[in-house]
């Protein structure tokens, strides 16, 4: 149900009227957010079925199709199609099924498959096909994608297959299962598969809907159809086992998919017996049983959610927190001792010895002539920190909404979908910042402003489209369906150059069109002489970044485990309050770091405000290189360490420009503020 709330339309009053027009909107936004209110409450309370994710009821000997996804591996990073290996395809043929955009980018292909169970009925000892003889090509792949630890990924009703290994007394959770394993140098095939589905009974109550309407929600219990009194049953579990089994190729020559195997197959997963050789034929079989389960249908996706090591998680917080006690104390010392101090000690001297003091200034107060001096390259400095916000923003709202519940993992690539709509929406914001900046920067000249919008439109999506561009060809080459098709780099393109870079220069206008920040002091006409300092100034500036890091790389192992490891990310509640704990620090490290260097005179202070927030980004690629040394030994090949590396470097530049441009706003704020408190001339 696509429910949609209808955005109040506010027409000009006539003057009789406007004095009811606060009472008028601020009863409109409290019903706005008594429904958001509601719909947290409802989710909280009894599960929130959001669109797309509802349960699907299914009678009693219903069919239900097992689905494939792509074979994954975490020692090659490269993910491959499911019929790229001798697998029994479906009787129609192999079908794609509908994907969106996220899907596509990170390289899901779910297809139809073979695997048809019927609900509720215990079935075994079931024929799926029988390959005739084993290629010299097929033997080669198999035993290649055996070798690199590939994963089959199974799905049912949109639950990913998982299995259970026992380690040392230690219940281990796997998604997925392998192609097959090697002993002893002889390869043996996984050709048989036990599945065990977990089903929790219907219950006609406990489901129902949401209603918009422009003024409230309200729930309405679903209406039963006819029939609905007999039995249904919902899957709440997927479980596989995979086995290896040598069967009797004879006997089943001639039989069809789905026909009885003629001798009973134990399954016992500690055993092998179906070695794969060149030339001999592989038959392949499987088994269901079902079993009612206490797991109701909105928290089926706990077994896959549980997230080991929330006592991590709090203390990577309480860490953060005490950085950001010892950095606000520094700036409160900053503020209330040095500059309210020296702001009112020169504020009760009279004309006279203020002038006498102005001969005598030292520190900051030094650099009032040249402090607001424009930059080198501040064209590029604009661009940068317009394209900071467009990312910061993405990042913000797309996990705000990961947080309360919308970006469901039932939905597959609904994250990634949401932060390309939303990065493409926050062009606006790109534009503005840039521009306005601009115009701060060239007091308050107009000239430049299309050139300024259009390179922010261009600038971060460019770099991305090389990278993406040239790890594309490495796996296009590698037949990988990680790879982009053409028609989706068609699409991308499109959106780029049709939504983004229209939005951006749209933002750019309105930035063109606000007023710009006036100066709170006059700029020298010669630059003042900068003294020598004892320690490099960027020395300072590159060490800044290890305190924005130390809040946020706990989280980084979490983030960095799910993207290569193939472990299932969803504490995003915990990544907003590090999120903002970490802008927080950036914040506070940039002002305190741009404070020091007024202080002994250095007014460059522009491009260091934004590389000291913004070298958190060196540090996070450093520890990325360490991460694949010691976490990712296994990966396999120099084509998957350059993915490693190139997909690294793309989410280390986003990084640099989100947290530069928080460190150069806050210092901006601060030297404005600082400066307009003081009247020298």
């Amino acid at each position: 149900s696509s429910n949609s709330i209808s955005t109040p339309m506010f027409f000009p009053l006539p003057s009789d009227l406007t004095k009811n027009r606060p009472k008028m909107e601020s009863c409109r936004g409290f019903r706005m957010w008594a429904f958001v209110l509601m719909c947290l409450m409802f989710q909280s309370g009894n599960g929130f079925y959001l669109p797309g994710s509802y349960p699907h009821k299914y009678g009693v000997a219903d069919e239900l199709w097992v689905k494939v996804n792509s074979l994954t591996s975490i020692d090659t990073e490269m993910p491959f199609s499911y019929y790229s290996l001798p697998f029994c395809k479906p009787e129609g043929g192999v079908k794609d099924s509908a994907e969106n955009l996220g899907e596509l980018l990170v390289g899901d292909r779910i297809e139809n498959s073979p695997y048809r169970f019927k609900m509720y009925t215990n079935e075994s000892e079931i024929f799926l096909c029988q390959l005739e003889k084993l290629s010299d090509d097929q033997f080669k792949i198999l035993k290649k994608r055996i070798d690199e630890m590939y994963q089959v990924n199974l799905l049912l009703d949109n639950l990913p297959a998982i299995r259970f290994t026992k380690k040392e007394d230690y219940l281990l959770r796997w998604t997925g299962y392998p192609v097959g394993i090697k002993i002893q140098d002889v390869y043996y095939l996984f050709n048989h598969l036990r599945f065990n589905v977990l089903v929790h009974k219907y219950e006609e109550t406990n489901v129902a809907r949401v209603m918009g309407t422009g003024d409230a929600a309200e729930l309405i219990p679903t209406i039963g159809k006819e029939g609905s009194d007999k039995p249904g049953y919902m899957v709440v579990g997927f479980e596989v086992i995979p086995c290896s089994i040598l069967h009797n190729a004879d006997s089943v020559k001639g039989m069809n998919m789905y026909s009885k195997y003629p001798s009973p197959i134990k399954c016992d997963p500690s055993t092998v017996a179906m070695p794969i050789r060149e030339g001999q034929p592989v038959t392949f079989t499987y088994e269901v049983t079902f079993e009612e389960s206490d797991i109701k249908w909105p928290s089926r996706w706990d077994a896959y959610l549980k997230m080991e090591g929330a006592k991590v998680h709090w203390f990577s917080i309480l860490n953060s927190l005490m950085v950001i006690t010892f950095l606000a104390g520094i700036v409160l010392v900053i503020f209330l001792r040095t500059v309210r101090r020296d702001l009112t000690r020169y504020e009760e001297l009279d004309k006279e010895a203020q002038a006498q003091m102005n001969e005598e200034l030292s520190g900051w107060k030094l650099v009032v002539g040249d402090v607001f001096r424009a930059p080198t390259n501040s064209a590029l400095l604009c661009i940068m920190v317009g394209d900071g916000v467009q990312i910061l923003g993405m990042a913000v709202v797309t996990i705000l909404f990961a947080a309360l519940g919308f970006m469901s993992p039932a939905s597959r690539g609904t994250l990634i979908t949401g932060m390309l709509f939303f990065y493409m929406i926050l062009g606006v914001a790109a534009g503005y910042v840039a521009v306005r900046l601009w115009r701060t920067i060239g007091y308050g000249d107009k000239k430049g402003w299309i050139s300024v919008a259009w390179k922010a439109a261009c600038f971060f999506p460019g770099i991305a489209f090389f990278i993406l561009t040239t790890l594309n060809f490495l796996l296009w080459g590698s037949h990988s369906t990680g790879a982009i098709p053409f028609s989706l780099f068609v699409i991308l393109i499109l959106l780029w150059f049709c939504i983004s870079v229209p939005l951006t220069l749209i933002g750019g206008l309105f930035g063109a069109r606000a007023p710009h920040a006036e100066y709170p002091v006059r700029t020298n006409q010669i630059p003042r002489e900068i003294p020598k300092q004892k320690y490099p100034s960027w020395l300072m500036v590159l060490g800044a970044g290890t305190l924005p890091f130390g809040t946020l790389f706990i989280e980084l192992f979490f983030i960095m485990s799910s993207i290569w490891m193939g472990r299932v990310y969803y504490v995003f509640g915990f990544l907003l309050i590090v999120l903002i704990l970490l802008v927080v620090v950036c914040a506070e490290v940039s002002l305190v770091l741009t404070y020091m260097h007024l202080c002994v005179e250095d007014w460059r202070w522009w491009w260091k405000s934004f590389f000291a927030s913004g070298s958190v980004a060196i540090y996070i690629f450093l520890y990325s290189i360490n991460y694949l040394v010691f976490d990712l030994k296994n990966l396999n090949g120099p084509v998957s360490a350059t993915l490693y590396l190139g997909y690294s470097l793309f989410m280390v530049l986003a990084i640099m420009l989100a947290t530069g441009t928080v460190g150069f706003l806050s210092s901006f704020w601060f030297v404005y503020y600082l400066f307009s408190s003081v009247k020298l001339d």
